[in-house]
């Protein structure tokens, strides 16, 4: 059973020897942290509400305050609410939903029943839902009131989907999905069933493939634990800290990894509704944040605010961002003040299981591995025999502890096993590990553009490409940003019919009226032909070498703002 003392692994597994002093001395930590078989969030919940039922867990920066036993009432009223409405444990119920308090209530709802929380990112629309309420078979959907005709018309074709319930909407909803109040939650008789186990599958994230429509992951409650506890490990979480959450919930960094370690620590979240560069430094200030989270671009677009003489005028001691590049690293430090920066490296599969250490800089890395829970390997990505140490190879990732990773793709068993070949979960991902357990990731294997914190696949991009008027052939991919830590850019290499005129903006067009904003391309280029194997298969690497010379660019072609 895994304990809160670091264990020695093999060298493959190394990592550099840590203190979990400050975890041991934190009154309010979960007790059952060293022991898998409790890790089950909706039971964290209930021991923090007998403990500190009126402290303070949520603020969010539009004025709302939610106490551990305000939360803790809600959730077993909300879970009665499902209960009384059909769900039962195990039954997957679709939230669309944005950073609120009603998003926590139905997750923990769903928690506490025991039933399964599909997340959808609130802003899919079009063939992406569609796919996503078709694979969960979701019977009902938890939305919120701005996008709920998005969800209405992705759901035309959907059978298993047949009710939905509205949050947060000033208007009837007159789609053609029954509508339940959702409002009469409050109404509800409390559930007093048994708490989930800790193997029972807590909820679904979805995440881009390349060579198909998005997986369905299958997450334990021990796996959804686990990512707040890695958190606390590598960010030295203590009493006094204040986290500050403006990623979205529908994702496991700002629901998991951030959301999660403030419930097991129980200390306040700061929960914004969306990422703003401009009140990021502000929000910090006002709510005495202490610690965060950030991903890609996000560095970048708060080091383009205006410097001010009070950027230092704050309490934050750490940043998480990922990638970290060491540039990044270096503003943070010199304009913001901020005593440490840290990555790290993890998969919605395969948990979280590479960190960076406070006091331990190494700017660019992505950290050593938490061989605590995890081992990793670099290895030959075409015989998975294991790298020397410095070389170059696919990441592969296994768990330590029962139920520390997901447990499938939902309805996708071939690709399950595909992924898991030789009893280790292949990450796609290349990287270079050094001897101490320091892992670089150096790039993407498989074809996955990354853009907005989102994996998007280039296979349903080209699906919806390929029926405009005009096109024979498309392909998308990944172009790196022009911003240092930027991810990706979107590329679509188009083919036209013989003898086609074809008219980019109108193809552009089309392509933010299907996409979802995350996906939508920046740059297209009319080709010829494809280049391609002899197999036909098409050599994406030979088109990102072209670059974006000559490339129509929707920064130059279309109006400020327009994105």
């Amino acid at each position: 059973m895994p304990t809160l003392q670091p264990r020695n692994g093999d060298s493959r597994s190394a990592s550099p020897e840590r203190s979990f002093d400050h975890i041991r001395t934190n009154p309010m930590l979960f007790s059952g942290f060293g022991d898998p078989t409790r890790w089950v969030l909706p039971a964290v919940l209930a021991e923090q509400a007998r403990r500190q039922p009126e402290s303070t867990w949520i603020e969010t920066t539009e004025g709302e305050r939610y106490s551990f036993g305000e939360a803790w009432h809600d959730a077993r009223k909300v879970a009665g609410w499902f209960a009384a409405h059909g769900v039962a444990p195990g039954d997957r119920v679709a939230l669309v939903l944005g950073n609120h308090l009603d998003f926590v209530r139905a997750w923990l709802g769903l928690g506490v029943l025991g039933a399964t929380a599909v997340f959808l990112n609130s802003e899919l629309h079009g063939a992406f839902l569609s796919h996503q309420l078709r694979n969960c078979g979701a019977a009902l959907a938890v939305v919120d009131g701005t996008v709920v005709a998005s969800v209405d018309a992705a759901a035309m074709d959907v059978e298993t989907l047949k009710r939905i319930t509205v949050c947060r909407s000033t208007s009837v909803h007159t789609g053609r999905l029954p509508q339940l109040d959702w409002e009469t939650w409050r109404l509800a008789a409390p559930y007093d069933g048994p708490l989930p186990r800790a193997q029972d599958i807590a909820c679904v994230m979805y995440t881009s493939g390349t060579s198909g429509p998005a997986k369905g992951v299958l997450m334990p409650h021990a796996h959804c634990t686990l990512y707040g506890i890695g958190t606390i490990a590598s960010l030295q979480l203590n009493a006094a800290d204040r986290y500050y959450i403006s990623l979205p919930l529908f994702h496991a960094n700002g629901l998991l990894m951030q959301l999660g370690a403030t419930l097991l620590t129980g200390i306040p979240a700061i929960v914004r509704p969306k990422f703003s560069a401009s009140q990021w430094l502000s929000d910090i200030r006002q709510h005495g944040a202490t610690v965060t989270n950030l991903l890609g671009a996000a560095s970048a677009f708060i080091f383009a605010q205006p410097a001010d003489a009070a950027d230092r005028d704050h309490r934050l001691r750490v940043v998480c961002c990922a990638p970290n590049p060491a540039v990044h690293e270096a503003v943070f430090h010199e304009r913001f003040g901020v005593a440490d920066v840290i990555s790290g490296f993890g998969m919605t599969e395969v948990n979280i299981p590479v960190h960076g250490r406070i006091g331990q800089p190494r700017p660019g890395a992505a950290g050593w591995v938490d061989s605590d829970w995890f081992e990793v390997v670099v290895a030959d990505p075409e015989t998975d025999a294991q790298m020397p140490h410095g070389q170059r190879g696919e990441i592969l990732v296994r768990p330590k502890v029962p139920f520390g990773f997901m447990a499938g793709y939902l309805d996708m068993p071939d690709r399950t096993v595909e992924a898991w070949r030789n009893l280790w979960f292949h990450t796609g991902d290349a990287g270079v590990m050094e001897e101490d357990g320091l892992l670089w990731f150096v790039d993407r294997i498989k074809d996955c553009i990354r853009r907005r914190g989102e994996n998007i696949s280039a296979t349903e991009i080209e699906l919806l490409i390929t029926d405009f008027p005009g096109v024979q052939e498309v392909v998308a991919y990944a172009m790196p940003s022009s911003i240092v830590g930027g991810e990706d850019e979107v590329m679509l290499a188009v083919v036209p019919q013989p003898d086609t005129l074809l008219d980019i903006a109108a193809l552009i067009a089309h392509a933010d009226a299907v996409l979802p904003r995350h996906a939508q391309p920046r740059f297209v280029r009319l080709v010829s032909e494809l280049p391609k194997t002899a197999t036909g298969k098409v050599q994406r690497a030979v088109l990102r070498k072209g670059g974006v010379e000559s490339a129509w660019d929707r920064e130059q072609a279309l109006p400020s703002g327009s994105r």
